[in-house]
């Protein structure tokens, strides 16, 4: 079973409970489950609510130690002792995990170090440790989610007041697609940024699914622009190859059989310059039975007449041929990562059955090899394996 989170007025540890609760999860369920950490006394209240038209639940969580102050060590051996499913303690792990490193960057120390107020709270554990369960309780074993809107704005804390997004929420999110709005509130927690960053395995549109189910979490407050809520749709992938992106792209082609081919490695280069998506240099026998090279050219339509320029004053050809044809393709983007080498981008791409794989990229590999007086072997194969372990650790 697959979730979409559809995040279009952001996330929340309590709007996901919410939506989980009004999949399907027992409320008083889940409560006994949370019963077993050892925790002060809390009560979950699961309302029904309507937000422009639209039912949901509104799940709040009432604490009487609001005022605890629990440190990453303390959390980690709470979660760590808990009878919990090891998956359920494996994905709190990672979310709580999550939220000390984007604290300790933000105030400079180990993470050992780092001392959570509001979320070290009980709230947050149970919103971090119930959206584990409640997603094992409904039988899920793969999410997704939309890319993740932020808000604008301040946000009092224990700090004073924050820009929204929150400085935590901006360091969990990297490397997650999200885009601005202009909504004057916080649309994404830090808790809810460190449960979506951990449970998600993709972030883009939503998969073609057969759907099953589909639960509302509500946020606390009203938006102006939007309903305030968080949507989950639960259900099982459809044949992906029917609806895989597709375009319109340009193949140019001209013959020669009269150039220097010295010149065919700067005339690629400069080719790519000018957009070209790929070069092709095919073996051709001409007319008289002349060896000659056929170069053909993948481009964008804006960039046609470049292109065209391009090869008829950099060789010898006298006239071009231009055609549209249409292609289906996987879906993938570039990515930054880190690596032994610093920041380096490499290639995302989305396999039929929604699994992604990270691809180094050559030209980074060449500069990084040339740079450091590395075999280029080793630095791709470095950045592979990290490539890897990176896209590991965002599933955890």
């Amino acid at each position: 079973m697959l979730a979409y989170f559809d995040c279009f007025s952001g996330i929340s540890g309590d709007m996901t409970l919410g939506a989980l609760i009004d999949l399907g999860a027992p409320l008083d369920w889940l409560h006994n489950e949370l019963s077993q950490l050892p925790l002060a006394g809390f009560e979950l209240t699961a309302t029904p609510v309507v937000r422009n038209g639209i039912r949901a639940i509104a799940l709040s969580v009432d604490v009487n130690d609001t005022g605890v102050s629990r440190n990453y060590q303390k959390i980690r051996s709470l979660l760590e002792d808990c009878v919990l499913p090891d998956g359920v303690k494996t994905r709190s792990l990672a979310a709580f995990e999550q939220l000390a490193r984007a604290e300790a960057a933000i105030h400079g120390c180990a993470i050992k170090d780092v001392h959570f107020h509001e979320v070290g709270g009980v709230d947050a554990i149970v919103d971090i440790v119930g959206a584990a369960l409640c997603l094992e309780k409904l039988g899920v074993t793969k999410v997704m989610s939309s890319p993740i809107p932020l808000g604008s704005g301040f946000v009092d804390c224990q700090h004073g007041k924050l820009p929204v997004p929150a400085p935590a929420t901006v360091e969990i999110l990297k490397d997650v697609p999200v885009y601005g709005t202009n909504v004057a509130a916080e649309m994404v927690t830090p808790t809810g940024a460190a449960i979506i960053r951990t449970l998600a395995q993709r972030f883009g549109p939503m998969p073609p699914l057969y759907l099953k189910k589909t639960g509302y979490g509500a946020g606390q407050r009203e938006l102006p622009d939007r309903p305030n809520l968080l949507r989950v749709m639960t259900g099982t992938l459809s044949d992906s190859t029917a609806v895989l992106p597709s375009d319109e792209i340009m193949i140019l082609e001209t013959c020669i059989d009269d150039m220097n081919p010295e010149f065919f490695g700067f005339i690629m280069e400069r080719l790519f310059d000018d957009g070209a998506l790929d070069v092709y240099w095919l073996p051709v026998h001409m007319k008289k039975n002349r060896p000659g090279t056929l170069v053909q050219v993948l481009c964008e339509q804006s960039c046609l007449d470049r292109l065209i320029y391009r090869l008829l004053s950099e060789t010898t050809s006298l006239g071009v041929r231009y055609y549209q044809v249409a292609r289906k393709r996987l879906v993938r983007e570039q990515v930054i990562i880190q690596s032994t080498f610093g920041d380096v981008r490499v290639k995302r791409i989305k396999e039929l059955d929604g699994e992604e794989r990270l691809v180094p990229e050559y030209d980074v590999c060449q500069e990084i090899a040339f740079k450091r007086n590395l075999p280029l072997r080793v630095v791709y194969e470095t950045i592979a394996k990290e490539a890897a372990e990176h896209r590991h650790g965002s599933k955890r």
